[in-house]
């Protein structure tokens, strides 16, 4: 792991995000594209494209790309509940226990969330009501690690919410099977379908509809950088949650913290992704230099070591800082997704940390728990999007309506100011409208 030893040049390298290059994908989505479209075609025009001819051609678009991406015949694109059964007979039951434990915590948390989300009012003629979507779409990306984490982390609020219908899509292994795992997520989660859809043309299936896939009124979850660039080009026919790019932990710890365990919390940020950021601040040299080297011994016994190495050489490393509110400030700063305060009193500096998807206090609530079993949903976001948004949650599948019932010994006076900016406007249409109910008195 690389150390910086100025905070400032950490600034301008390790916390400055660059933009993912289509030379950081792996080299077999590179050749699968390429092969597929016949040339060299920009990320951006190779989705356009995919959206272009599901929204043409339905189910048989979306069968072509799962054989031409994923290399999977897919004539059903509908999980059967056969499938579900056997999906369930496949898995040992200390996983479906597991997954049960899971989904319970993450219900809770978010019912709770839910009675602070529907405050609805009405009061001198005005109100607001909250009202869930009617339809959710659940993308869940992965098929060699396949997420049913996220399955239950994406399906379980909107449920809570109260959608009518949720629905989730997923890439398929070459058998053009959904991994067992994840249809058993989902039917614990109660997820109403299961749909055999992998990237572009998964979401782009959830955005307009198809023979077999029905249109949503939002998609919801996380993906790779074609399901990303969908979920922006679809964006205004269909709600989406918010754009996510690679994964983030940012740790500040001090001397108190034990190396191992920041090291180990590391290790486990950075085996995600080639691309995620397990970056950590210290105003310790000496702690610097001890989870580094514990870096190196423990990823000697880690199956994804050379993902991990990856990601901790990539965009991964330790930036020295002065003391502990200089790390909160950069944290701040940088806004990541995770942000694991592994200091004497971590309570102490709650109030003072402002962006941030989720926040972890001290070394027993780490970040590899909120992946599972913690209760708040683990898709937070992004690439600095932590500045103005939070994870994912119930309010993200509500929608607040206002009312207006105006009481007639207050029309008077509303009018009359209306007509007013209205004609300052230039709207004169708007102010007749309002000019006639005080004429008519």
């Amino acid at each position: 792991m690389r150390i910086i030893r100025n905070a400032e040049e950490g600034r301008r390298t390790l916390l400055a995000r660059r933009p993912l290059d289509i030379e950081e994908l792996p080299m077999e989505v590179r050749e699968t594209t390429f092969r597929t479209f016949g040339q060299e075609l920009a990320p951006e025009e190779v989705v356009r494209r995919i959206i272009r001819d599901v929204r043409e051609d339905g189910d048989n678009a979306v069968r072509y790309y799962n054989s031409a991406i994923d290399g999977a015949h897919t004539p059903d694109l509908r999980v059967t509940p056969d499938e579900v059964r056997a999906a369930y007979e496949a898995l040992p039951a200390d996983l479906i226990e597991a997954l049960r434990f899971a989904a319970e915590r993450v219900r809770r948390y978010h019912e709770t969330q839910l009675r602070g989300a529907t405050i609805d009012f009405q009061q001198h003629g005005l109100g607001q009501l909250t009202r869930p979507i009617q339809r959710a779409g659940i993308y869940v990306p992965g098929t060699r690690a396949p997420l049913p984490s996220t399955v239950l982390m994406c399906a379980i609020p909107a449920r809570v919410a109260g959608v009518d219908e949720v629905y989730l899509t997923s890439p398929v292994l070459p058998d053009g099977s959904v991994p067992p795992v994840k249809l058993v997520a989902a039917d614990i989660a109660g997820v109403d379908a299961v749909f055999k859809a992998g990237g572009a043309q998964g979401i782009a299936a959830f955005a307009y509809g198809t023979e077999t896939i029905p249109r949503v009124d939002k998609i919801a979850g996380p993906g790779g950088l074609f399901v990303t660039i969908a979920k922006r080009q679809v964006f205004g026919d269909v709600g989406i949650d918010s754009i996510y790019g690679p994964t983030e932990t940012m740790i500040i710890a001090d001397e108190s913290a034990n190396p191992e365990l920041v090291a180990a919390d590391l290790i486990a940020q950075a085996e995600h992704d080639p691309l995620a950021s397990p970056i950590l601040l210290t105003p310790s040299h000496y702690l610097a230099d001890e989870v580094a080297a514990a870096i190196e011994r423990q990823l000697r016994t880690i199956e994804r070591a050379k993902i991990a190495r990856a990601a901790l050489d990539n965009r991964g490393g330790c930036i020295l800082v002065n003391d502990i509110d200089h790390a909160i400030d950069l944290a701040n700063e940088y806004a990541p997704e995770h942000l694991c305060l592994c200091v004497e009193n971590p309570t102490a500096y709650v109030m003072k940390v402002r962006n941030c998807g989720g926040l972890f206090l001290g070394e027993a609530s780490p970040e590899a728990v909120g992946d599972y079993t913690a209760g708040p949903s683990h898709t937070m976001p992004t690439g600095g999007a932590a500045r103005w948004s939070g994870p994912l949650g119930v309010h993200d599948f509500l929608k607040k309506m206002a009312i207006v019932n105006l009481p007639d010994d207050e029309s008077e006076e509303l009018n009359r100011m209306a007509a007013v900016i209205a004609r300052a406007e230039g709207l004169t249409g708007h102010a007749h409208a309002v000019e006639r109910r005080l004429q008519g008195r």
